[in-house]
């Protein structure tokens, strides 16, 4: 099997995608092909494949373009047997878990593209506060089901958690998500030591 990933490091979705390729054994037969860009810079070759110019996207041997994070991720975990994503009603929690990873991921986004694109008297305080209002929420939450929902095998909702609070250690290290919530930070410092995450963490 050959697999193509349109991919960049720094990406959080990518480093989901990343993780799950690693924790299912996929990762050494896909060739990655560096995809940066952003949404004033498409770049070409991610257009040639994905119409909205977004990774990850992942192409199969038989030239099928997945895209986004959740979609491959539940494709690599089929094709692999990788037991990532639970079955009957642990599924939901999972998916749920993975969906609240996502919006982190995607509230982060935000408040870099914010600082990064948008001309300085243009930008939003109330906007990007929001958005750190987002992540902080999230937290809370988790910190509250850290000795529940958190804790047992890495599935994929928990690695893409792990993802996710990784790119806010990244991007956003004024954030301070540990503060009061030592559960989450607790359970955040053990999985990070997993091997699929040592590799893949942002640089």
């Amino acid at each position: 099997m050959s697999l193509r990933l349109r991919y960049a490091k720094a990406s959080p979705f990518v480093r989901k995608v990343m993780v799950a390729l690693h924790e299912t054994g996929l990762v050494d037969r896909t060739t990655l092909e560096e995809g940066a860009s952003s949404p004033l810079d498409p770049n070409p070759g991610n257009v040639a494949v994905n119409p909205l110019g977004k990774i990850p996207c992942l192409i199969t041997e038989e030239g099928l373009a997945l895209y986004d994070s959740r979609v491959i991720c539940r494709w690599i975990d089929a094709e692999a047997g990788g037991g990532l994503y639970p079955t009957g009603d642990a599924l939901w929690p999972a998916l749920t878990l993975e969906a609240t990873a996502d919006g982190i991921m995607e509230a982060g986004l935000s408040v870099v593209y914010e600082s990064r694109f948008r001309p300085e008297p243009m930008r939003m305080s109330d906007w990007v506060e929001g958005q750190r209002r987002k992540i902080l929420a999230a937290c809370d939450m988790l910190e509250g089901e850290a000795s529940t929902r958190l804790e047992g095998s890495a599935d994929m909702g928990r690695l893409a958690v792990a993802c996710a609070l990784g790119y806010v250690d990244f991007r956003l290290p004024d954030l301070g998500w540990r503060d009061g919530r030592p559960a989450l930070a607790g359970w955040a410092e053990r999985i990070m030591a997993r091997p699929s995450l040592v590799a893949t963490a942002p640089e």
